[in-house]
């Protein structure tokens, strides 16, 4: 109980530390000059793509997101693909892309669905949106979907899913070798920051983990991981504020953060994850992970920790010729 009572406590003063660090941010970056009056206007403009993973806190994220777009004036809008399929038809592609980089009634947005990763140069597009997404250790995110398949979640528990009934636990599952469980089926976030090339949906294909973590650093705005869910919402807030002004405070004091939780859900015994990580599916997607959360922490540690003491700027000199 004393060990129970301490955790508690020290969870509630991380929180109010938090709250406070993210409170002196905010007052900081609002006493700095302003950019030009054209790169607020770009604001309004503003579309934001996040190509969710199935099981990472994708629902928690959306829900702050919709909670604050009438307060914050923009538009979320969900990406609806039949069968729920994660690849678009070549045609649906172009037809998307000119959708979204013309459609000014609905910017500025966030645009949310599960889709993998889509170039918009290739599509031809003088317009990109920016992509931002959130990843999760990979076993964690297997098993959460396993149990999810079978128990639902809170979010909708009356709704019935495809292996209701199944009683089998993950451990007895790869004891099996059943499909479920297998390592193949790992194979998720590889391909969703990869793309919609072919290679990219072949379980264990280096080149389109090479291909994810490019468009990893170069394509995405913020990859977040979803065990700091917090610190992904508050870089968002510090970088994005049109659309995420006030989301920090909001998920620190709302129920957002446990939005969606998979029911009866059981850890895998420890030869249960020595089986896992024995694959090369597993090795490649942690790779991916581990990749995803060291740049994380290199983004976060320069938005969030350099605004509590000297906050970077840039502005413009010497301007020629003088009066432009």
């Amino acid at each position: 109980m004393i060990i129970l009572y301490f955790q508690v406590e020290i969870t509630r003063l991380e929180d109010s530390y938090r709250k406070l660090e993210y409170k002196l941010a905010q007052s900081q970056s609002s006493s700095r000059q302003f950019l030009p009056k054209t790169l607020e206007k770009d604001d309004e403009d503003l579309v934001v793509i996040y190509n969710r993973v199935p099981k990472t806190g994708s629902t928690s994220f959306v829900g702050v997101a919709y909670d604050l777009c009438k307060k914050n004036h923009f538009k979320v809008l969900h990406i609806n693909i039949t069968a729920n399929m994660h690849v678009m038809s070549l045609s649906n592609q172009y037809k998307f892309a000119q959708n979204v980089t013309k459609w000014q009634e609905m910017k500025p947005a966030l645009y949310h669905g599960h889709m993998a990763f889509l170039n918009f140069e290739r599509l031809g597009t003088s317009f990109k949106p920016l992509f931002i997404n959130l990843i999760r250790k990979p076993l964690d995110r297997l098993v959460s979907y396993y149990y999810f398949l079978r128990n639902g979640d809170n979010f909708r528990p009356h709704l019935v899913r495809k292996k209701h009934g199944d009683k089998m636990t993950f451990d007895e599952c790869v004891e099996k070798s059943q499909p479920d469980c297998d390592p193949t089926s790992m194979w998720l976030q590889v391909p969703f920051f990869c793309g919609h090339s072919a290679q990219c949906w072949k379980p264990g294909n280096q080149w389109a983990l090479e291909q994810a973590k490019h468009n990893l650093v170069n394509h995405y705005l913020v990859v977040g991981v979803t065990e700091e869910m917090l610190d992904f919402i508050s870089v968002l807030e510090a970088v994005l504020p049109r659309l995420f002004r006030g989301a920090t405070e909001h998920y620190l004091n709302s129920n957002k953060s446990h939005l969606r939780q998979t029911s009866s859900k059981i850890d895998p015994a420890p030869r249960t994850i020595e089986i896992i990580e024995q694959s090369t599916i597993w090795k490649m997607e942690n790779e991916l992970y581990e990749f995803a959360l060291e740049h994380f922490k290199f983004v976060k540690r320069k938005v969030l920790k350099e605004a509590l003491s000297v906050p970077q700027t840039f502005f413009y000199e010497k301007i020629r010729p003088k009066g432009a």
